[in-house]
């Protein structure tokens, strides 16, 4: 078996490693409205079976209707530690795992939610490619993260990306770069949410 991706950035492995108990301070409120209103994408009426890749500490967790399955997946013990009492009131299994090169079989869920890890995995195409391939056919993944647009400059974001890359979070991801990856998804809503755009909040549909 080849080398995890994670396992090739020792620094924002280590860095998040550290920052696990700030992480809520810095991260909870700022988000907490659009991680909501990226969460509604989920259906509210059947049982289905949901993963959380790159979960964290968990704050979707409690954001999360109780009637579905979750599988919450991060690389950091530590991150998932802060995660288990958040999914008290669901049905979780917590999985420590590489959202680059998941654990899972093909076409396993229904549903697969990426907050904030897209623009974070030093690859976002093999992010984005892994959570469609253990995807359902008709599934959808439900994504909220900071991109770039096409032909966008950003110098400042651009300038920083090579400092907190290594420990942090990618400043410089083009979504529609990374969409390519995985020309099965086809999107289904796109909208602002964010930092006048930055953040956006986009639903992909499995065909």
């Amino acid at each position: 078996m080849s080398e995890q991706p994670y396992r090739q950035n020792p620094l924002l492995r280590m860095s998040y490693s550290l920052i696990a108990p700030l992480y809520d301070l810095a991260i909870e409120r700022p988000m907490r409205e659009a991680r909501k209103a990226s969460l509604a994408s989920l259906p509210a009426s059947e049982q289905r079976h949901v993963l959380i890749s790159g979960a964290g500490t968990g704050l979707d967790l409690p954001l999360l209707p109780a009637l579905h399955r979750y599988t919450a997946l991060d690389f950091n013990p530590q991150m998932l530690a802060h995660a288990v009492p958040r999914g008290k009131h669901l049905e979780v299994d917590f999985v420590l795992g590489d959202s680059m090169d998941l654990p899972f079989a093909d076409a396993q869920f229904d549903h697969v939610v990426l907050h904030l890890i897209v623009a974070v995995v030093p690859e976002p195409q093999r992010c984005l490619s892994e959570a469609a391939r253990v995807l359902k056919p008709g599934g959808t993944i439900i994504l909220f993260d900071k991109f770039l647009h096409p032909g966008q400059r950003a110098p400042l974001r651009r300038l920083f990306n090579g400092l907190t890359r290594r420990f942090a979070t990618r400043m410089d991801v083009v979504f529609e770069d990374v969409l390519r990856a995985a020309p099965e998804l086809a999107v289904e809503s796109d909208q602002p949410v964010l930092a006048s755009g930055w953040f956006r909040g986009i639903v992909l549909r499995k065909s």
